[in-house]
């Protein structure tokens, strides 16, 4: 049995661990709130807006609309996202695993590329063939300059996510990739959360079961002003949606580990006390015994 001092070291050494994994739950229960608020009301409307952009895109011509352009998916896109910081249970792994399983699976045999977005992904990615550092500037994603994409997390805004998806839509009309897939985690509570794989570009044309004739829409005010603001203006709100619900899954994990790691510290300080009260009992049994066989000794 571990004596007194290493045992109370211990008590010290795990109080100070729970009080730390104590504040960082409250301070991501306090994220997630803000995070819970922010993809509840974007959902809705993000989905709605998916919707109508499948419906109009069915009733294009690929040739009117080119983010709808379907070719052989030789070149795939994976972005992957995920969070600057660990301490959040399975939620940065899961993503990275479900990377992998789709670069090694879904698209064995194809020319896959990697745009990592938060430093856990790029870090599991950055020393691969299929890593690539950031969406760049106007030439599309392989020329120009570098942007920090780690850095879209510190401030989230829809305009800050558009210049992603505005490089992520370049490249894929200018044929550098035939096929753009999301990877995130999608927030459902705080203690669940689902990876998706979503298929970002090309768009997904909607086909009523048992329909083949295309609806005949009309458009308001015109054609081209839906082609040119309606379609990227809701990939655009896709792409944001899903850093929402990655921002809000990054939370919920991350308070539920900490909320876990707490109560195992708790149990671990109940058991140090437990065997520091039984090395303390031993200790002063045996130092009352010394004194007792002392004496007679005296007294003989």
């Amino acid at each position: 049995m571990a004596n007194l001092k290493e045992v109370r070291n211990r008590i010290a050494s795990v109080g100070s661990t729970m009080q730390i994994t104590s504040a960082m739950k409250m301070v991501s229960a306090a994220k997630l709130k803000r995070a819970q608020d922010a993809i509840t009301q974007m959902r809705p409307y993000a989905n709605k807006l998916q919707e109508i952009l499948q419906n109009v895109s069915s009733s294009l011509d690929s040739s009117e609309n080119v983010y709808a352009r379907t070719s052989a998916s030789k070149n795939v896109l994976l972005v992957s996202i995920s969070s600057n910081r660990g301490l959040a249970g399975g939620f940065n792994s899961n993503v990275i695993k479900k990377t992998w399983s789709l670069i090694k699976d879904d698209y064995a045999g194809h020319n896959v590329s990697v745009v990592c977005i938060g430093k856990k992904v790029n870090d599991a990615f950055k020393r691969t063939e299929y890593g690539m550092h950031g969406v760049h500037s106007d030439k599309g994603v392989h020329g120009g300059e570098v942007h920090d994409l780690n850095a879209i997390f510190d401030d989230l805004t829809y305009d800050n996510a558009s210049k992603i998806a505005d490089r992520l839509m370049l490249s894929f009309v200018n044929k550098e990739f035939d096929k753009v897939v999301l990877v995130y985690n999608q927030f459902k509570n705080a203690a669940i959360q689902i990876v998706q794989d979503e298929q970002f570009l090309p768009v997904v044309a909607t086909q009523a079961e048992g329909k083949t004739s295309a609806v005949d829409y009309a458009f308001e005010p015109s054609k081209e002003f839906i082609l040119g603001d309606l379609i990227p203006r809701s990939l655009k709100t896709q792409f944001y949606k899903a850093l929402l619900d990655s921002l809000a899954s990054e939370h919920g994990a991350r308070m539920t580990a900490m909320h876990k790691a707490t109560d195992n510290a708790k149990d671990m300080l109940r058991d140090l006390k437990i065997s520091y009260n039984k090395a303390r009992q031993t200790a002063i049994t045996t130092e009352i015994l010394e004194i007792v066989a002392g004496a007679e000794a005296l007294n003989g």
